[in-house]
């Protein structure tokens, strides 16, 4: 019989799961154990892959997803350790966790199921791995935000136990299912999950049902897991706020009361919730009706009280307000139907295309509507104001809001921990990726020994001991673990010392063709362009640009001598009096301001007209020829005007304020 079965239920986390049972591996190797995987019918190749890389693993593949609590159910059934963990996939355990768990049993002899310190992938603890059960009280506070509002208080805290220090161990009423250690005697005694529950809430019932058998639970501190949380949800169609509310109020009424006051609260919740979604996803849309419409009734008011013409007393009394309102209400519908409203993207031209249609539309239909044909100019005043307020207060937004500016110049900056060849394998494909604008800055080694050698075109720069030091200096964003150097415990102790830096941590697969991360999985491998469908090559694009190119230029050519003598005395400077002397190619045509460095990369793709300045120039002082390419390929890919702004604006920065030789 083994010291421990473990069972884990996957479902489309392939890459998580192979990086779990490497961690698996060198957790507590004194410790006899079998490991148990229950598939959930996953069409992401997981069943082959654990097939193929991990005999050992005992496997049952289900032909369908019977949910999280059968899955676990399977694997208890035929598990023959003497204590079992229930462990999410998307999960990495530490070096001492399971050594410590049977060590607290073995001491502690009422305990019946125990989960540890969980953390996210920024080192943060993840507040469900210790909390209360769901009863009125504490339902009313966490569905109203009342616990996150007042986290250390005992009276509205008491879901996720924000008030207690995460740094002790205590008894709780309930853990986290990615993490349950259990006692074998425990199961025997109360029987696996509740099928009743698919997804969420099954570790509640467990829990509770643990306590009732005359068990305890408890959260120990002293060792801990990551957990890349919800990874297996964001790979389905499940609703998983409706599904987490749906379970709690299935709890309440199987353990606590039928309460109808709870189960109204968790259903307002549900209700709540889709709509904050709702408000999140399309909140440029609603901005941008709402103040358009609000700029029409305002501006069509302000037009009736600047037309001055002898006779003119304004509209009549009796047709207001509507005579305000139903203009902008019909502004605001051509503009819908004309494609301004969009989920992340405003766009002046479009609004200023509906705009005469809707001037269009108006007076037309004053022909039926005589009645209210009082004055064709204040229609025409209304219109100009509106334009004018249209375009201002998107050039506002998007410059404070960034909207529509979808590009920042400044790589992800990234380390990479471990200085092995997997190590530089990874920094190479990261360098080569087309889809990623990393910044490989260095790599960090476990000892200060190699700190300042070469390791291909990358330089050692930092050890597990300063990390935290490189990371400031440098700003990183991002730090890689090459797994197949170094050890889980000492990743932990690197997700520690960074903790509160709003770093993002991956892990890199074994055979590196993957990166596991706080949201996503990685690929690294390049995929080919081809057919592409660029913006410099759209029509409009291209009318809008050359628009702006001429418009500048030609303001720019007037002034010309003035801006040489000005650059010339005030900064010398070869790079800007080069920009200044092709002003007059820009009025030509033959350049644009802003442009990739040539017009076709070495594979004969087009990259719209050379530029002045572009991204491959103020990226110059770090990018070799290949990294221009790829950031030329970048911009002719997402060109817009705001964009060429954008770069304008950072370049004139870079001599002006900087002052760069």
């Amino acid at each position: 019989m083994p010291d421990l079965s473990i069972i884990i239920v996957n479902y489309n986390v392939k890459e998580f799961i192979l990086n779990l049972l490497d961690s698996i591996d060198k957790c507590s190797p004194e410790i006899s154990r079998e490991v148990i995987v229950v598939d959930n019918n996953s069409d992401d190749g997981s069943v082959e892959a654990i097939q193929k890389l991990r005999p050992d693993v005992k496997l049952i593949a289900n032909k369908n997803n019977v949910g999280f609590g059968k899955a676990n159910n399977q694997g208890l059934e035929i598990c023959k350790g003497k204590f079992i963990l229930l462990l999410n996939p998307d999960t990495i355990v530490k070096e001492d966790t399971f050594r410590l768990l049977i060590e607290k049993f073995s001491s502690t002899p009422d305990l019946g199921m125990a989960g540890c310190k969980v953390l996210n992938p920024d080192g943060t603890l993840q507040l469900a791995c210790r909390r209360s059960f769901p009863g009125p009280w504490t339902s009313f506070t966490k569905v109203t935000g009342l616990s996150r509002f007042f986290p250390k208080s005992k009276l509205f805290a008491r879901y996720n136990l924000t008030f207690k220090d995460e740094n002790e161990s205590y008894e709780v009423d309930a853990i986290s299912g990615c993490f349950m250690f259990i006692k074998r005697e425990v199961y025997e005694k109360i029987g696996g999950f509740d099928p009743v529950f698919f997804m969420y809430g099954e570790d509640l019932d467990l829990c509770y049902r643990v306590q009732q058998a005359g068990f305890k639970v408890y959260y120990f501190h002293d060792t801990e897991i990551i957990h890349y949380k919800g990874e297996s949800t964001k790979r389905s169609s499940i609703d998983e706020t409706k599904v987490f509310y749906n379970a709690m109020n299935l709890f309440v009424k199987k353990h606590l009361s039928s309460s109808l006051l709870v189960s109204l609260i968790l259903q307002l919740a549900i209700f709540a919730r889709k709509i904050l979604a709702f408000l999140n996803v399309y909140r440029l849309i609603l901005i941008s009706v709402f103040v358009d419409f609000v700029i029409m009734f305002f501006a069509l008011m302000l037009a009736e009280n600047l037309w001055n013409k002898p006779g003119w007393n304004g509209f009549p009394a009796e047709v207001k307000p509507i005579v305000y309102f139903v203009p902008a209400f019909l502004q605001t519908l051509v503009s819908s139907l004309s494609g301004v409203y969009k989920k992340n993207s405003m766009s002046i031209l479009k609004s200023l295309i509906s705009l005469t249609l809707g001037f269009l539309l108006l007076t037309s239909l004053t022909f039926f509507f005589k009645q209210y044909a009082f004055s064709r100019f204040v229609a025409l005043l209304t219109y100009v104001i509106a334009g004018f307020s249209f375009i201002s207060w998107r050039i506002i937004f998007k410059l404070i809001f960034k909207v529509g500016l979808t590009f920042s110049s400044d790589k992800k900056k990234a380390l990479i921990v471990g200085t092995n060849e997997n190590g530089l394998n990874i920094a190479v494909k990261l360098k080569n990726s087309l889809h990623h604008l990393y910044q490989v800055t260095g790599f960090i080694d476990e000892t200060t020994k190699s700190i300042g050698e070469e390791i291909g075109e990358f330089e050692v720069i930092g050890s597990i001991e300063n990390i935290h030091k490189v990371v400031d200096e440098n700003q990183i964003e991002k730090v890689i673990f090459s797994a197949g150097q170094l050890s889980f415990d000492k990743m932990f102790t690197i997700v520690s010392k960074l903790q509160g830096r709003n770093i993002e941590f991956q892990v890199a697969g074994s055979n590196q063709d993957f990166l596991v991360g706080k949201s996503n999985v990685t690929m690294l491998e390049n995929i080919p362009l081809l057919d592409l469908n660029y913006n410099i090559s759209k029509p409009a694009h291209k009318i809008t640009k050359r628009f702006f190119d001429l418009s500048l230029a030609a303001g720019l050519m007037i002034l010309f001598p003035f801006i040489w003598l000005v650059a010339k005395l005030f900064w010398n400077n070869t790079g800007l009096l080069k920009m200044i002397k092709n002003i007059p190619a820009v009025f030509t045509g033959k350049k644009s301001f802003v442009g990739p460095e040539v017009k076709e990369n070495s594979n004969g793709l087009f990259l719209g007209k050379s530029g002045v300045t572009g991204m491959w120039f103020l990226d110059h002082q770090e990018s070799n020829e290949s990294e221009k390419e790829k950031l030329d390929i970048y911009y002719a890919k997402n060109q817009n005007i705001w964009l060429d702004m954008e770069i304008l604006g950072r370049t004139i920065s870079q001599f002006v304020f900087r002052n760069n030789k």
